[in-house]
């Protein structure tokens, strides 16, 4: 099966009030059959594909499987696990009975899936493998009302005996027989479905506490769906690599209710640690990510170019120094002279393109970030190499895209306009309100928290403070209860200085503090392992662990010179005045960060508070008491002393300034 020419544009499918994905789907299936590709998937290397008509078949075959369980409109059926053609085929079984889907991130562990399970009334949970079949068994005392649990991956449960556990083929056979002795049943159901009916629930970032189940309705997908393909078109042979959690608004926006729209192929990893390769295989045309995805993808090339010889090393900086100036001369409207656009086109061929190359972008045409800020600076590199990376700013209550860059508007420090259909207004005490069709309907079993986002007058309270300039543009300071005021008078974002810090490809997480009373920011710094081992590697500095290499003297002072390098960009009043590198990385399982990688900054005031303390005081050091969990389960407390680094007392060493793909000397 080969995949029809792209076509840079496709109408969209006819979508009103009785419109829903299953009936998408069944006209994808009408219109293609098996002719075009509806989802691929990477098995042993090899790309399986499956045209429009076989997964639409296979959705009715477990719609049917689901109802011979007993699910019925109105419930939730829970999906866990990484992205397969099986968690879209048990979305839209879901909803093809009225019910519908909350998807559970894979790493998601005890309380969180508890916490999703329960409030959501949950009885029948689609899982992947043996890992979250594992997770439910352990905590079945503590889920009474699951009564099924359907796995898709049988590889090491062949010889499980546990009653609630059933293959999904299995599922899929049984709903064959069940559609045969009630023909006709189905299509009465899809036929009844309307667009204002629940399509999924997906919780919220849950950076202030537990997350909320955000209801979420076909017309609430399908209309910021419309808008985003309004403003950037995407073809039906656009290739989409779908490797972001389906539990996040982000990808369900992108890959169901765009890719169902547009209908264009839906391309699933073989596994997480193939990502990169099949990115680079694949050669998306579009693709979405939060920002952690670009700040990797910057921090690998660093490390590349660090690594490479003299000549390659000079060769990217001027050609990164040219994509530059000619990406700021297109973006402010202006026209390259002939002189710039010749030294572009030399610098793409010899030093840009192979970077696009080995990160899979060279087939790109637009790709997007949100769900949290990314520093201006992660921004302008990737335009300086030739990718059309656009900011969207949005939330799970208003489907993940409310604002957006357009190809010919671009500002680094914006978020962009918003889309059509959109509606912004900013409150007298800053914060940003939202109104849209694609507003959601509410936080299942929550009236109380849905009553505090949406107000009378239909208009969604973000929580976020910003403003527009003078260009329409929206510009987001940070969580509107995080903005801060200095003795001064100077108003900061924490967020602003956290993304200045996290633009050093050795910096992984950054959490800046400060008091009412206090003159002094400070920070807790959490060092990139692979970027900062590679860089002690190369000077011949042994370490053993991640807590033994944050230690060490070399790289505190590595760490000053890219807090210098921070500092110089930031007004004098809010610099960084002392920092510490923790002896760990934040984790999501520790409840740190959350599982799109927010910080959860309520924990971590809690959790280091004697850090916190120590450098509001201005201590030298600090001494803590670790918990070490090992593999088999023993842990033991250690006493940890932490040096805190004061920057007021640092001078950068001479010749030892880096670039930005240079290196320490």
């Amino acid at each position: 099966m080969k995949l029809s020419p792209r076509k840079a544009q496709t109408e969209p499918l006819p979508v009103d009030e009785t419109t829903t994905f299953p009936k998408l789907l069944a006209e994808l299936d009408r219109r293609y059959g098996d002719s075009r590709i509806a989802v691929q998937e990477k098995r042993y290397g090899i790309w399986q594909p499956s045209g429009w008509h076989e997964l639409h078949t296979r959705v009715r075959d477990f719609a049917h499987g689901l109802a011979s369980l007993g699910v019925q409109p109105g419930q939730v059926v829970a999906v866990l696990g990484d992205n397969r053609p099986e968690w879209l085929i048990s979305e839209l079984a879901a909803q093809s009975l009225g019910a519908c889907t909350v998807g559970i991130y894979p790493t998601s562990v005890g309380e969180e899936v508890v916490h999703v399970l329960t409030d959501g009334q949950v009885r029948v949970v689609v899982v992947e493998d043996q890992e979250q079949v594992d997770k439910l068994i352990e905590l079945k005392d503590r889920l009474p009302a699951v009564e099924k649990v359907i796995y898709y991956d049988t590889r090491g449960l062949e010889m499980y005996e546990v009653p609630y556990l059933v293959e999904f083929t299995a599922v899929e056979a049984a709903g064959r027989e069940w559609g045969e002795a009630h023909p006709g049943w189905l299509d009465e159901q899809i036929a009844a479905g309307r667009a204002a009916d629940v399509a999924v629930i997906c919780t919220t970032s849950g950076t202030t506490g537990r997350p909320k189940l955000a209801m979420l309705s076909h017309a609430n997908l399908l209309e910021m769906g419309r808008s985003m393909t309004e403003l950037d078109p995407i073809g039906i042979g656009d290739r989409y690599l779908s490797f972001l959690p389906l539990a996040w608004i982000g990808e369900q926006m992108i890959a169901v209710a765009c890719g169902l729209q547009r209908g264009f192929t839906l391309s699933f990893a073989e596994e997480a640690a193939t990502q990169r390769a099949d990115l680079r295989e694949l050669g998306p045309n579009v693709m979405f990510s939060p920002p952690r995805i670009w700040e990797d993808m910057l921090s690998s090339i660093m490390v590349r170019v660090g690594e490479a010889g003299f000549a390659k090393r000079k060769t990217f900086g001027w050609g990164q120094a040219v994509g530059d100036r000619y990406a700021d001369t297109r973006l402010k409207g202006a026209k390259a002279g002939l002189w710039l656009r010749l030294q572009h086109r030399l610098a793409d061929w010899v030093a840009l393109r192979p970077v696009r190359e080995q990160l899979g972008l060279t087939r790109i045409d637009r790709c997007y970030t949100g769900g949290a800020p990314l520093g201006p600076d992660v921004f302008r590199f990737f335009h300086s190499i030739g990718v059309n990376l656009k900011q969207i700013y949005g939330q799970t209550e208003i489907c993940g895209i409310a604002v957006m860059h357009t190809d010919d508007d671009i500002k680094f420090a914006t978020v962009g306009k918003p889309c059509p259909g959109t509606d912004i207004r900013i409150a007298e005490n800053g914060e940003i309100l939202l109104k849209s069709k694609a507003v959601f309907h509410g936080y299942y079993g929550n009236e109380a928290a849905t009553a505090e986002a949406i107000d009378a007058d239909g208009w969604l309270h973000t929580g976020d403070a910003g403003y527009l300039d003078e260009h329409g543009h929206l510009v987001v300071i940070d969580r509107a209860k995080d903005v801060m005021e200095m003795p001064d008078g100077t108003r900061f974002s924490p967020a602003f200085i956290e993304n200045k810090l996290k633009f050093s490809p050795y910096v992984e997480e950054a959490v800046v503090f400060w008091q009412d009373g206090q003159a002094d920011i400070t920070a807790i710094l959490t060092i990139e392992p692979s970027t900062v081992g590679a860089w002690a590697e190369h000077r011949r500095l042994g370490y053993t662990t991640y807590t033994d290499l944050a230690g060490k003297p070399e790289v505190r002072e590595l760490l000053s010179e890219e807090v210098s390098r921070a500092n110089e960009d930031l007004p004098g009043s809010v610099r960084v005045r002392r920092f510490v590198l923790l002896h760990k990385q934040f984790d999501a399982d520790d409840d740190e960060i959350t599982r799109t990688r927010k910080v959860r900054r309520r924990v971590i005031n809690d959790r280091y508070a004697a850090i916190i303390e120590a450098l509001v005081d201005g201590d030298s050091q600090v001494q803590i008491k670790s918990l070490v969990t090992y593999q088999d389960g023993t842990n033991v407390t250690r006493d940890i002393t932490l040096q805190i680094v004061n920057m007021d007392g640092f001078t950068p060493k001479a010749g030892a300034r880096r670039t930005l793909f240079g290196s320490h000397a």
